[in-house]
Order: C-alpha cells, then structure tokens, then sequence
C-alpha cells in the first residue's frame, strides 16, 4: 500500500500567531492529534498533544506556566517537519515516523500539502494484519508510577521514556494509564495550573504497630487525577491480530498484558509499527 491510499485529507492548520489554546480546542472537537502550522502556503511547523503535554510542566520557565490562552503556537510547535510523498510505500513511512520519533507525517508534493499520514492510520491498514506473532513476542516492560506520584513527576518520566504511564495501587494491582493525551488535555492546564493536594497515605507508626492516614506532602496535581481507566487488558499468548482488533475497538494506542492478575507488560503502537517497517 501507498502513503495515498490511507492518508487524511484535508487537513487543519492554523498561523504560528495562534495561542496553544486554540490549537487543543481544535484538538479536541475533531478527534485529532496533530495540526500543521502555516505560514500562508508554507509548511513552517507542526504541533501535536505530545508538544502541549511536555509544555506543562508546573517547574519549567514562566512562559511554560501562563494560561495556555497566552501561549503562541510558535513557542511549542516543532520547525520544519520531516515530510514524505503520497507515492511512497506505507512501510516507508513507518519507517520515518519511528526513525525520527514523530507520530505523524505531513504528505507534500512538490512543495504543497496534500495531507497527513498517521501511526494510526497505518494501524487501520491491511499491513498490520500480516503480522504472525503472539503479543509476548513483542511486547515491553512497562513504567509504572503510583497513583499519589506528582504530575510533575509523571510529566519527567514521560519526557524521559517517551512512554505511556502504567498506574498502579499500593498492592500493585492495575489501577489506570497516562498518556501524552491525559496531560495535553487535563482541563486545569486552561487555568494557572492544577489546584493543589494534600496528600496522604496509610502509614504505620511503627513496626507492627496500627495503620493511620498521615499526611505526606502537597503537590500541584497527582497521577490519579489525569489517568484513564478502566484499561485494556490482553492475555500475553494471544495473537497480535487480536490485540489489533481490541486496540482499533476501543481507540487505544497500548494494551496492557495480563496474566493470572499479574502485570507482564505492554504492546504499544510503535511495537507493531516496528514489524511493518521491517
């Protein structure tokens, strides 16, 4: 298959003027991930919710902490986005999109746009369905935090692994998921931030002794006020064909491995987008 058979088109765009406010709101009412930045006819840039996600945390420069109304998309947009044409193979962009570590591709030819190819889009294509392998075969470790971790933290290990976020209870069951939506999206970020929260945790006095709730600290915003639930769960010998119709059903980009209520690892996206490059 070829990049034109499953790209979108048109496509939105908005002028590097814009405030990052109006770019999530856009965002938001029509489902998608990305929006490319023109300079009248130019491709100049491109901002997805993985930019507005890494803009927020609370600790950055003072441009990074005002309302997102007053943010210009200049400021999170990434220049001078790495293009592919409507003729290449969808294996190839695949390749690209995992070689430069973006989500999506602006499709150009001869200098115009004529639309966008996406990780999903390639998920929903035929090409994914010739994979032969059980999701243990491709699955990875997986970063859990707890549910009381700061978002701030939370924020840095996303930065860090470039990684969806497992959540997990104080007896290590499953308790949701954090992606670059849940932060982009977090409906505090349209004010100065998250409210503040004091935290606490059952602790015992001493050894042996009886459990109290003690307090432990007040952060800006924690782990459980942005995860998802509840999450998708597949048995790690299933087949990854199964795990693509499960993640096309529910509009996930990741699927959880379980096995006798235990945590085995996680099947993203880019782990099936890995075996179409090849």
């Amino acid at each position: 298959m070829i990049v034109r058979e499953m790209m979108s088109s048109p496509v939105y765009v908005v002028n590097r003027t814009e405030n990052i406010a109006y770019v999530r709101n856009l965002m938001l009412k029509h489902h998608i991930s990305r929006v490319l930045v023109m300079d009248e006819e130019n491709l100049v840039g491109i901002i997805t919710k993985k930019d507005i996600a890494y803009g927020f945390r609370q600790t950055d420069p003072i441009w990074r902490r005002r309302p997102i109304d007053r943010i210009p998309v200049e400021v999170m947009m990434k220049s001078d986005p790495i293009t592919i044409s409507p003729q290449a193979e969808l294996r190839e962009a695949a390749h690209q999109m995992l070689a430069h570590n973006v989500s999506g591709l602006p499709v150009t030819e001869l200098g115009k746009v004529e639309g966008v190819v996406t990780k999903t889009d390639i998920m929903a294509s035929r090409e994914v369905e010739k994979i032969k392998a059980k999701v243990s075969d491709i699955m990875e470790d997986v970063v859990t935090v707890s549910r009381y971790h700061s978002l701030n933290h939370v924020i840095d290990i996303i930065r860090e692994r470039n990684d969806k976020i497992l959540v997990i209870n104080n007896d290590a069951t499953l308790a949701g998921i954090i992606t670059e939506s849940n932060i982009a999206f977090y409906e505090y970020f349209d004010q100065n931030g998250p409210p503040e929260r004091e935290i606490t945790h059952l602790r015992r006095e001493e050894s042996g002794g009886k459990k109290s709730l003690r307090h432990v600290r007040q952060v800006s915003g924690i782990a459980e006020d942005v995860m998802s639930r509840p999450v998708i769960t597949i048995n790690p010998s299933e087949s990854i064909t199964s795990a693509i119709v499960l993640m096309r059903k529910h509009q996930i980009n990741s699927i959880i491995a379980i096995e006798e209520n235990e945590i085995k690892g996680i099947l993203k996206r880019d782990d099936i987008l890995k075996e179409v490059a090849q």
